[in-house]
């Protein structure tokens, strides 16, 4: 399947624990004033990757220790984002979400949207809310403004649980 990509960064530290490969979706409707990535934005940039190609790309790297689909926005994408999280699964390895919109959102909206709960559900964790600049905080971790939630898998269905750091 299928991604429209802003980027890849295959050996960032920022978006998660550990080492991890980061696709940064391209396309976003959110727009945020002083966004990291506002190459991001447009729906028309980026490229075309196989969802095949990134698990790959993941794999290669022995000290890889998951996935983070950031943006732009990941649900934007929601089907290929959710293709892409189940094989990184199924090489053992964890997946975390980045997303402008909260999850009350994203759970009010499922059934209008085609692959948002099945990301959802391939969402080890969850960042959600947009970045909001005059919320902007150098010292929180894997997230750029206060009001933004790490957010956990909490069992098997649509549950998180908002982690405190």
């Amino acid at each position: 399947m299928k991604l429209r990509v802003a980027g890849v960064v295959s050996d960032s530290i920022t978006d998660g624990p550990g080492m991890r490969l980061t696709v940064f979706a391209q396309g976003c409707p959110h727009r945020c004033e002083g966004c990291h990535n506002p190459q991001s934005h447009s729906f028309d940039g980026g490229e075309d990757v196989d969802t095949e190609e990134l698990v790959a790309k993941a794999q290669k790297n022995p000290l890889c220790a998951g996935v983070t689909l950031s943006g732009g926005e990941p649900f934007s994408q929601a089907e290929a984002m959710a293709d892409l999280a189940r094989r990184v699964h199924a090489t053992g390895k964890n997946v975390w979400v980045y997303t402008g919109y909260t999850l009350e959102h994203l759970l009010s909206e499922l059934g209008g949207h085609p692959g948002w709960e099945d990301l959802l559900r391939e969402a080890d964790v969850l960042v959600d809310g947009p970045f909001v600049l005059a919320q902007r905080s150098l010292n929180l971790l894997f997230r750029g403004s206060r009001n933004q939630r790490i957010l956990e898998r909490a069992g098997d269905g649509l549950a998180f649980t908002e982690r405190k750091d």
